[in-house]
């Protein structure tokens, strides 16, 4: 099943009516489509379609990047990031996950997120990066969040995709939650699976469906404003709003992370990759990212520390700016101007 995006008060497809944001021009860029950016549909060879964004940088491209989200998440809530790297010349492209933001959805209803596997995710994303690849100038990066970052850490490991240089902001390669070994989790979420059906919510979200609950910026972000422009994204464009993971989800993501810490599998990664990881996220465990970091060959872990929740790149101005420093100078050194 696919929904297609309410496009409703988006003149051009570019500007979304609305409230200027608190910070001025860059609050502003938080909360527009840039003019010469492009959103599109990509359809998947099965047919399912997917949004996209294109931001090309033009003849002076030094390369193209493409960004993947996280679970629930939409492309919208990175375009300030966006603009800092298109300003330092890359093409940009962003692309939703099946089943989430623009993109429809895979479950029961509009809010709940749910998948059959992961592999869905990993072939919708080596299937576009062929695509993309051939078209767009070199080199090519990858840059992802959360449960992007588990999927394209997995995308490369498998050898689907291969990028000149890899950056993974807080990935979801593990879960904060009870200590028990990730096998004994696993077994929880079969169960539960096995006892009703696998698409329901694994967790509460809100007594009003789609509402956000009102502690959930504590998880995010210490920046209020950036918080926000989540919030006036969701009521701009409504069928982004997307709440709890289903029980299949969950199942699936256990089975997933078993996957890639399957012996053999981190080791046998060689291109440079750059992992920005908050000590004391409460999303996702910061043990297993540093297990993984010292697993893949070369890897370059930053560390963060109670300063940064789990949205490195919405965090506040400090941690934010060293968060993109970071990925900037990795990217000089990693993935070089083509000649």
């Amino acid at each position: 099943m696919t929904k297609g995006l309410t496009q409703q008060g988006l003149p051009n497809g570019n500007h979304v009516a609305g409230v200027e944001p608190a910070g001025g021009t860059a609050g502003h860029r938080r909360r527009s489509i840039p003019d010469d950016a492009r959103e599109a549909r990509w359809t998947a060879p099965d047919g399912h379609v997917i949004r996209r964004f294109d931001w090309a940088a033009g003849a002076g491209a030094r390369g193209s990047l493409l960004f993947l989200p996280g679970r629930g998440d939409a492309y919208e809530k990175y375009l300030e990031a966006f603009g800092e790297w298109h300003d330092a010349r890359w093409a940009v492209t962003a692309l939703d996950w099946r089943g989430q933001a623009g993109s429809g959805r895979l479950g029961r209803d509009a809010f709940t997120g749910h998948v059959e596997d992961f592999r869905q995710w990993i072939d919708d994303l080596a299937a576009f990066w062929q695509e993309w690849r051939a078209a767009a100038p070199a080199p090519h990066v990858l840059v992802a969040h959360s449960m992007g970052g588990h999927l394209a850490l997995r995308a490369v490991a498998e050898n689907r995709v291969r990028p000149a240089a890899l950056v993974l902001s807080a990935p979801m390669l593990g879960f904060v939650g009870p200590p028990l070994p990730v096998f004994m989790l696993h077994h929880v979420a079969r169960a539960m699976c096995r006892m009703g059906d696998a698409a329901r919510p694994a967790w509460r979200w809100s007594e009003k469906p789609g509402a956000v609950p009102a502690a959930r910026q504590e998880l995010l972000t210490h920046d209020a404003d950036r918080y926000a422009d989540e919030l006036w994204w969701r009521d701009a464009r409504p069928d982004l709003a997307m709440g709890p993971g289903s029980w299949g989800w969950v199942e699936r993501a256990y089975a997933s992370m078993r996957a890639l810490f399957a012996p053999g599998v981190l080791e046998r990664i060689d291109i440079p990759v750059l992992i920005l990881a908050a000590e004391h996220d409460r999303l996702v465990d910061y043990r297993a990212i540093a297990v993984a970091a010292r697993r893949i060959p070369g890897a370059t872990l930053m560390r963060f520390g109670p300063e940064a929740r789990h949205e490195l790149l919405r965090e506040a101005d400090g941690v934010r700016g060293r968060a993109m420093a970071a990925i900037a100078g990795f990217l000089d050194r990693a993935a070089a101007p083509a000649r």
